[in-house]
């Protein structure tokens, strides 16, 4: 590491003021300080000194990504397997849905922090780690079948028009991969929905191809309810891939069709340990969302005239992005609640709002990305009523 320093060291004055690659100065910046602690300190104001920067924060959230990750990497060949009626062992598997994967993953990444390093050089200003974890979140919230131009464009939009404009990290008032997916779902309806669009069939890099079997259905266990009609209330049950039926620990585990990341509620969960030991994320939000999500769910249980009205409040937190939503995206620090109690309000009202629109809008099963964009809304309205009322009870306290 002491030569890589040293390397460092002897190539920075290309990039400072006057050198021949000033241009790349930002750029050379966002390396140094990704693999550096800046040696650089404040000369005035008051400050927090502490050993945890921005850049590794987001460094312990993609390592809590990465269960996840990994086990959306084996789904998407399991999966694929399924379809195609074949077994060719556990790394083959792997491999085949690592392949599927890695290019969503490059390109989020290459779009995303090419556009945020190109506008970092002309404000001249350094480059935000911010997007180190959407473009990380990005490829795992999407179907595997989503074109590559399509993750490419969605990304691009998503950091200029809701990070950039707003002032960069720790400005943006809602989700950047959240709004990628509301960008991909709005434009692009068909390749984000259906039955065909998160079960890859084809061959990769001339891995697995074969013929898809006749019981194939690709439709998640949420687009299934979606689809149910009245005269199956009490006689409908969720299947897999083959057509057979779900139990609770099939959704736990997370072999089931879904968006890349978020079929496994283990692998989540496993992530939600290393949020909370570490500190990164608040427990407040994450359990208030699952409080939320399974009241609403009772609630709809006890009218149960419809078929997503009787899904159970367990099948509701197992299953599309409700668990990965509620561990990776509503507790996001910059766009969700920041005071201790309304993280709770903002928490239990993201759980709610999911269920509600899964129930209620059967052209949109999962409901978990609106309703945290929604409350991403309402998140500072959450916070300046809390303030208000702490505020107003100690002037009540000081006049007593």
């Amino acid at each position: 590491m002491k030569a890589l320093r040293n390397y460092l060291d002897k190539i920075k004055p290309n990039f400072e003021e006057g050198g021949k690659l000033a241009m790349f100065r930002s750029v050379f910046d966002g390396f140094e300080t990704f693999l550096y602690v800046p040696n650089t300190t404040s000369k005035s104001g008051v400050h927090i000194h502490d050993s945890v920067d921005s850049k590794r924060t987001m460094t312990v959230v993609i390592i809590a990504l990465i269960p996840a990750l990994l086990f959306g990497m084996y789904n998407t060949g399991y999966q694929h397997n399924l379809a195609i009626g074949a077994d060719p062992g556990f790394w083959m598997t792997f491999i085949y849905g690592f392949l599927a994967v890695l290019p969503k993953i490059i390109v989020s990444y290459v779009v995303g922090l090419g556009i945020e390093f190109t506008i970092a050089q002309f404000k001249k200003e350094e480059i935000q780690e911010g997007f180190l974890v959407s473009g990380m979140l990005i490829p795992m919230i999407v179907p595997i079948d989503t074109p590559l131009w399509m993750i490419a464009l969605a990304t691009a939009f998503a950091v200029v028009f809701a990070k950039e404009v707003f002032g960069g990290t720790g400005y943006n008032i809602f989700n950047v991969a959240l709004v990628t997916r509301a960008f991909l779902f709005f434009a692009y309806p068909a390749a984000m929905s259906g039955d065909q669009v998160f079960v890859r069939t084809d061959s990769t890099f001339g891995i697995g191809g074969g013929q898809v079997v006749d019981a194939f259905s690709g439709a998640t266990p949420l687009g299934q309810v979606s689809i149910a009609t009245n005269d199956m209330v009490g006689s409908f049950h969720m299947v897999d891939t083959l057509g057979n039926p779900l139990t609770n620990w099939d959704m736990f585990l997370g072999l089931i069709p879904g968006s890349i990341g978020e079929t496994s509620v283990l692998a989540i969960l496993l992530g939600a340990v290393i949020l909370l030991v570490t500190g990164i994320a608040s427990w407040k939000t994450m359990v208030s969302v699952f409080v939320g999500g399974a009241i609403t769910a009772l609630l709809f249980n006890l009218i149960g005239s419809t078929v997503p009205m009787t899904v159970t409040p367990i099948e509701h937190l197992l299953l599309g992005g409700f668990a990965f939503g509620a561990v990776f995206m509503a507790t996001d620090p910059v766009t969700s609640a920041r005071t201790e109690t309304g993280k709770y309000i903002y928490g239990f009202l993201v759980g709610a709002m999911a269920i509600i629109i899964r129930v209620l809008n059967p052209g949109y099963p999962e409901g978990m990305m609106l309703a945290i964009l929604l409350m991403n809304t309402f998140a500072p309205l959450i916070d300046y009523y809390v303030v208000d009322s702490n505020i107003k009870r100690r002037l009540k306290r000081a006049i007593r």
